[in-house]
């Protein structure tokens, strides 16, 4: 039981962390436009270089 006092404080840190790495991602546009990316690389002008 003593084992909780270690493991819950430690699952919400580690649950705090992906949320701040969740609104990292949100800031730096990573979901702006995924279905652009996948139907992307089926045409045949896909080139290697990512637009900027």
């Amino acid at each position: 039981m003593e084992i909780l006092t270690i493991l819950i404080p430690v699952s919400l840190f580690l649950g705090g962390i992906g949320l701040v790495a969740f609104f990292w991602a949100l800031k730096r546009g990573q979901f702006d436009d995924p279905q652009g990316d996948a139907n992307r690389i089926l045409t045949r002008d896909y080139d290697d270089h990512p637009k900027r």
